[in-house]
Parts: C-alpha cells; structure tokens; sequence
C-alpha cells in the first residue's frame, strides 16, 4: 500500500509506495483510508518534541470505510481500556494511552488498523474529507467549550449576558466560536494578532474580533487555544470571579497562581482531546448544523508539502490529505 512515513524526527516524510500491509489480529479492525487531516499536534511528532517510535505513519483524523460499518471515522486517543480514567469513558486521559499517529500508525496511508471497533463512529452521510478534522480539532474544541457550557448558561439564566473569550482564532479557535454560537447565548469576543482571522472570526460567529491589546471586557468563560505565557496572562487578568479559563494550546506558557494571582475563585483548567461519547455527540452535531471548515485536499504523496504549509501557515482552511 502506499503510505506517508516519517523514518527520524526533524527530516522530511518519505512517501513509500509498497508499504507492507497491516496485519489484523483477532478482536482488530481494518478501514480504508479516505482521508486525514493535517494538525499541528503532527508538527510535534515530526519535531521530536513527542516520545513517538520510528518509523510511523503519521496521521490522526481519519475519516475510511470499514467493510460492514461503512463510511466511518477513527477515535484516536486509544486507551489501555482498563485503568480507572479508560473505565470512566476517558481514555484520551489515560496514561498508556497509544494515540494513532502518534504512538501507533495513524492515516497517512491508504490503509490503518484500528485495535477495536469501539473506535469506529458512523459517518453517515457526511462528506468524508470535510469532517475528517472533526476527529481532533473539531472533538478537542468541542470538549474545551463543553466545560464552560454550564457556567455561561447558568449567567444567561439569572438575566445577565454571558460572556465568553476565544483566544486563537485559527483551525481550533473557531470550532470554539461556532460552538459557542450554536450552543450558548454569550457574548463571543474572539482574540488574535492577524486581522485576516479577526474576520474570519466575525464571520462564523463571534460578535467581536479584537488583537491582545484591545480593552477587553471580563468573561465567564475563557478559551485559550494558545497556551503561552503571554496568552495565559491575558486570560487570568480577564477572567471574573468565579469564572473559567481552559487551557488547550500546546505552546508551554507557565504563570503564576496562588491566591491573589488571579481572580477570586476562578478556576484553571486544561482540556485534553475529547471522549468517544463526545466524538457520536460532535458528529450528531455534525448532521444538524454545518460545523465544517473549509478544506483543502492534498494528495497522499504531498504529505510533507501539507507539513511545510502547515508550518509557514499558507492556509486560510485545513489541510486534508486523501488517498
């Protein structure tokens, strides 16, 4: 089969066209790729900057046919299914865990194993290439949003308007604003240096789009896709009392908490991915309302072009690579 490998982080991907096959033990499953999507968590791995074993087959929102279940998309974050957080329906969290395309071949490839069927989500009729990124951006900012969904409603219900901030208005942040519209009656006030996202932002949703330096209003709820130290302290000098920061962006950014440090009993929290249950409510979603962002579909073979534009961020969508 034809696949897209990376043999050492920080070379190019090698484009093989007689990979072996994989092989499907008793209690696998195996689906034709139809495509996958390119995500920055894939720039980690090709970095270095993930414990990844070489050679991979990169790639985890993958959307295939399997022979029975028909037109399918891969959950990616595969638990060990027997430790406390996997028994809990979390195996994004479990600690060995083995996420596809990052610890185990993933979907740049025209074939992938999938170690059980419980990984499998009906696709239905959604096109295949379009909601591919549904399977971790769209699944990570639908669980970050969910967290704070109960704390906006609760403002609107006493008669005040909820306030809600997105931090990072690229592929993630605006899953997050068109969530946050489609699921709340907050305000949404995107935030984010290129003025290019600033209306692209207005444009799915948000009321207002605004760089870091604007006087911005504090929020009940604040999403940060970032995660630098520059972007965490915004958030936690814009944050009301009793109000919520999550932290999904993976850039490193450290500040200080402790009483004092930030609002009264406001609470800083991370998001991690999303849980199988959320991925069945995201595509149901998925089916009601038009929740997908524009792709751009690459060939297999460009994998590593997709890498290379993802990096410079020549790219007004996602970038889907199909088979």
């Amino acid at each position: 089969m034809r696949a897209a490998v990376l043999t050492t982080p920080n070379t190019p991907i090698t484009f093989i066209d007689d990979h072996p096959e994989p092989t499907v033990d008793e209690g696998e499953e195996l689906i034709d790729v139809t495509a996958c999507g390119v995500c920055h968590s894939d720039l980690h791995v090709a970095d270095g900057e993930v414990p990844s074993p070489m050679p991979l087959i990169m790639g985890h929102e993958v959307t295939g046919v399997h022979a029975e279940l028909g037109p399918v998309m891969v959950y990616a974050p595969w638990g060990c299914r027997t430790c406390e957080q996997c028994d809990a329906g979390l195996e994004m969290l479990c600690p060995d865990a083995a996420e596809a395309g990052i610890f185990a071949d993933g979907g740049y490839a025209e074939r992938m194993k999938v170690p059980d069927r419980r990984y499998l989500a009906s696709l239905g009729d959604l096109d295949p290439v379009s909601a591919a990124p549904l399977a971790c951006g769209g699944l990570t900012a639908y669980r970050a949003v969910g967290h704070g969904i109960d704390d906006l409603r609760s403002v609107s219900a006493s008669g005040k308007q909820a306030r809600a901030v997105v931090i990072g208005a690229g592929g993630l942040g605006q899953f997050g604003i068109r969530y946050l519209r489609l699921l709340t009656d907050a305000h949404i006030t995107a935030v984010d240096l290129s003025p290019d996202k600033q209306a692209t932002a207005r444009d799915i949703g948000a009321h207002e789009a605004v760089g870091p330096d604007a006087d911005i209003e504090p929020a009940d709820v604040i999403i940060d896709f970032l995660g630098a130290e520059a972007t965490l302290t915004l958030a936690a000098q814009k944050v009301r009392r009793r109000g919520r920061v999550v932290v999904v962006g993976l850039y490193g950014g450290r500040i200080p908490w402790g009483f004092g440090a930030v609002p009264h009993e406001a609470r800083l929290q991370s998001s991690v991915w999303g849980s199988r249950s959320q991925l069945d409510e995201l595509l149901d979603l998925a089916h009601r309302e038009d929740i997908t962002q524009a792709v751009e579909a690459l060939p297999l073979d460009q994998a590593q072009t997709a890498h290379d534009r993802l990096r410079s961020g020549d790219l007004k969508g996602r970038l889907v690579l199909t088979t």
